[in-house]
């Protein structure tokens, strides 16, 4: 039973598992890197420590250094939250052979479900449907995947077996760009995981992108917590995720519970996971991939389930077993999350850095903030761009549409540009409120220079009205305002004046 934890992360998740490790009375450990000396994730733990310089590969990714600490801090379990070394089968396995809790799944199983085409395989036998692709073939060079692309027709995709976070994924229209595209595909994902293998699998036109929550304890209880839609992306980022999706029916989301269920037993999982899937217009639905981690949007299912889906994670790792069964699991209201980003939406979405020198949050009934910045704190560009995640809750889709829309409005960040305004638009969108898009809505239906039109003309007009301001006072200050000709105010001459008369 452990009572120490390290956090291996940064930013908001980071302060989110903080926050969980303190309502359970766990003592907490944070590491940061040089960049990240006065983060809000540092000053909020019990105890932090120095793992090198700003890049990651010198500092968040050295999981030996991230051990060599918990072990002399006398930190006895390891949550890595999500991205750096959350997915990283080795790392795990050194937590455990240090005799460190490490509060995922098993090593065995990160490695089984991290490699996609693996899992595609064991999905397969399962019985469950998958995205055609290229399937039961090792290693792949670049004129086999040609051959394979041939076979499986155009559009396709090709994605990194490593792959994560839309890193080491092309979309591909036709042969002749494929050379190129295998190339740039294989240097990410060698830059990114350390291995540059790639797979290819079928584009499904007008696809929604559904993923299903699913919680699993040591003692063989499988649960799922319903979907998530996550099909608002750009560049296969996810940019905005909601709970549950307006797609999916009550007979839909049981049957692709059991599949989740399903396919979490078949590789003896353990700890909070996702499975992710397409489903197309017709509502057939394809197995993407196994997330073995806690998601970006895990707050979206804890807002309309009750669950906290962290405590759990922390709950299973000492060895108890779920609080909940699948009959306890009601949906209840809509939650919406925005990734608030550090970049220019009317700059195609360039990341912007700088010092935060204001920032006022949203509060109010049904919001939710989960951020790791506050006033005085510099985004640099050695990590993910993402500042914060707004949440809203209401008993309704469009409860929770208005109440986001106020929520934006509120925010206020000071120092560097937001996606905030794209974020505005988007809840302005009637395709969007009317909940009818999918995973190419964004890149190929949605714009922002309508937008970038008001701005400009706003921008005219507060040019205008601020020339204004400085005329007039400028005038008031060529005003001579002469002296009273009493030593003193109007007041006390009233007062003596009824002194006198008493």
């Amino acid at each position: 039973m452990f009572k120490k934890v390290l956090v291996a992360n940064r930013g908001e998740v980071a302060v989110r598992i903080l926050r969980a490790c303190r309502e359970r009375g766990l003592e907490t450990v944070a590491v940061f890197s040089e960049a990240d000396r006065q983060a809000l994730h540092v000053r909020y733990a019990d105890e932090a420590y120095l793992l090198g310089p700003a890049p990651s590969r010198e500092s968040y990714l050295r999981g030996d250094k991230i051990i060599k600490i918990a072990k002399e801090c006398g930190a006895n379990a390891i949550h890595p939250g999500y991205g750096f070394l959350a997915e990283r089968e080795d790392f795990a396995r050194d937590c455990e052979s240090e005799g460190i809790t490490f509060i995922g799944p098993k090593p065995a199983t990160i490695a089984t479900m991290g490699d996609k085409r693996i899992a595609r395989s064991i999905v397969i036998k399962a019985g469950v449907p998958v995205v055609p692709g290229t399937e039961n073939i090792e290693s792949l060079t670049d004129e086999q995947l040609l051959e394979q692309s041939k076979i499986i027709g155009f559009p396709l995709l090709i994605k990194a077996t490593a792959g994560g976070g839309g890193k080491g994924i092309r979309e591909v229209q036709n042969i002749k760009e494929m050379p190129s595209l295998l190339k740039s595909a294989r240097g990410e994902a060698e830059a990114s995981f350390g291995n540059g293998e790639l797979y290819l699998e079928k584009l499904v036109k007008g696809a929604r992108h559904i993923e299903i929550q699913v919680l699993a304890d040591t003692h063989g209880n499988v649960i799922h917590l319903g979907e998530r839609e996550c099909s608002l992306q750009r560049r296969h980022q996810k940019l905005l995720e909601e709970a549950p999706s307006s797609f999916i029916d009550a007979e839909l989301r049981a049957k692709m519970g059991e599949v989740a269920i399903k396919i979490s037993k078949a590789v003896d999982y353990i700890n909070a996971g996702t499975i992710e899937f397409l489903v197309d217009k017709e509502k057939n639905f394809y197995f993407l991939e196994m997330n073995t981690r806690l998601q970006v949007e895990h707050p979206v299912t804890e807002m309309v389930t009750g669950v906290d889906i962290v405590a759990e994670q922390i709950r299973i790792a000492r060895g108890r077993r779920l609080k909940y069964t699948q009959a306890d699991i009601r949906i209840k209201g809509h939650a919406i999350e925005c990734r608030i980003n550090a970049e220019d939406p009317y700059n195609d979405f360039l990341p912007s850095t700088g010092r935060i020198t204001h920032s006022l949050l949203p509060t109010g009934p049904g919001l939710r903030v989960d951020t790791g910045v506050y006033p005085g704190i510099e985004i640099t560009p050695y990590y993910d761009s993402m500042i914060a995640k707004v949440i809203a809750w209401g008993e309704t889709r469009g409860q929770a549409i208005l109440r986001m829309r106020r929520a934006l409005e509120e925010y206020r960040i000071v120092g560097v540009r937001t996606n905030i305004p794209f974020h505005q638009t988007l809840m302005d969108s009637h395709r969007f409120m009317g909940g009818q898009y999918d995973t190419r809505f964004i890149e190929e239906r949605f714009s922002m220079k309508e937008t970038e039109d008001d701005k400009k003309s706003n921008g005219e007009i507060a040019a205008i009205l601020a020339t204004l301001v400085a005329h007039s006072e400028a005038q008031k200050a060529a005003q001579i305002v002469r002296r009273n000709e009493r030593d003193t105010s109007n007041w006390k001459w009233v007062g003596r004046w009824e002194r006198m008369h008493r």
